[in-house]
């Protein structure tokens, strides 16, 4: 017979703050979820840290015995719930972004992020493992993180292997990036030249209808979280890094030797949701802020199988060379500083 299952999607504001604040507002989270008798509470991306693009990630990277999954076993045992979250994780050769499924026993799953967005290359390197559904008592569960949505080929590996997915983000809104330079100037991205325009035009579907698109073909329920706040960040090689973005826009070189000084700054996706297998919202977070939904999905009596051929992901394939490309001038600042600590 179809199995219910009720799940809670979790917001949080992504500033950076200690990882002991965020716990604790992780915590608070979490247990108001079990309260409302969630089976499984989904955090969203680096909830353990917030989202940055700074030196300090090399340092917030952790073990797997570590704090933050110490945290999360504690939390999944004391209130009988599946917990789920990413973190920067460090093993022996380098730094992941590191998605885990933890069971109220303690077992857990995982999952690396796959494709890290443009400048995250700077702080982690992609997934090294294969992917493997986690097979819980709840169903097999498909995992992915943020960017990784919008890559229909990770979609497939899950097709008729999962009951359910799940996906930890923390999208800042990149296509409306505001780059604050010296001088109190403010410059929009949508002011540096017709590629970039092009290349975004329908990401703002991205975490929505492209990614519900996605699920409804696997024919499962899925579960979405994201950022909240205002993203704000310098950039890893700065200087590259404007010299690319402004190389259309001559009045703006002047800026590139000041490169240091300049920052970014973008509202987040706001996708945090669960949705049933059809591909329907059936709730959705409200608050710009630290927030959470619950909802009961169902689950089909067998693992289904896709029934008609994957969709195309329906943003512009201009963007997947351009985050290809980024991630390639960002590697090397990685290899270099990944062992800091």
């Amino acid at each position: 017979m179809p199995r219910q299952l009720t799940l809670a999607a979790i917001r949080m504001d992504a500033a950076p703050a200690p990882v002991a604040s965020r716990l604790e507002r992780a915590e608070g989270l979490v247990s108001r979820a079990a309260q409302q008798g969630a089976q499984l509470a989904s955090l969203p991306e680096l909830f353990n840290t917030g989202y940055e693009y700074s030196q300090q990630n090399y340092q917030l990277a952790e073990s797997l015995d570590g704090k933050t999954v110490q945290w999360m076993k504690h939390t999944a045992r004391t209130h009988h719930i599946y917990v789920t979250g990413s973190f920067l994780l460090r093993e022996l050769d380098g730094i992941y972004n590191t998605m885990l499924v933890v069971a109220p026993e303690g077992k857990a799953w995982r999952y690396d992020k796959s494709h890290p967005w443009a400048w995250e290359r700077a702080y982690f390197r992609p997934r090294k493992t294969p992917i493997q559904p986690a097979e819980t008592e709840l169903g097999k569960i498909g995992m992915l993180i943020c960017a990784d949505v919008v890559r229909t080929h990770l979609w497939a590996q899950y097709a008729g292997k999962v009951d359910l997915m799940l996906a930890n983000s923390c999208p800042p809104r990149f296509y409306q990036f505001d780059f604050h330079l010296p001088g109190n100037r403010v410059v929009s991205s949508k002011e540096l030249g017709f590629l970039l325009k092009t290349a975004y035009r329908d990401m703002e579907k991205a975490f929505g209808e492209f990614f519900l698109n996605q699920a409804r073909w696997l024919g499962v329920p899925s579960v979405n979280t994201t950022g909240a706040g205002l993203f704000r960040s310098g950039l890893p090689r700065p200087k590259m890094s404007l010299a690319i973005l402004f190389s259309l826009r001559p009045d703006l070189w002047k800026f590139i030797s000041r490169a240091g000084e300049v920052t970014v700054s973008a509202e987040y996706f706001d996708e945090t949701f669960v949705a049933d297998a059809n591909g329907n919202k059936l709730a959705q977070t409200n608050l710009n802020a630290d927030d959470l939904v619950v909802s009961t999905v169902q689950l089909a009596d067998s693992t289904p199988h896709p029934q008609v051929s994957q969709p195309a992901y329906g943003i512009n394939p201009l963007a997947y060379p351009l985050d290809d490309s980024s991630n390639a001038l960002m590697a090397a600042y990685y290899n270099q500083h990944w062992q800091d600590r």
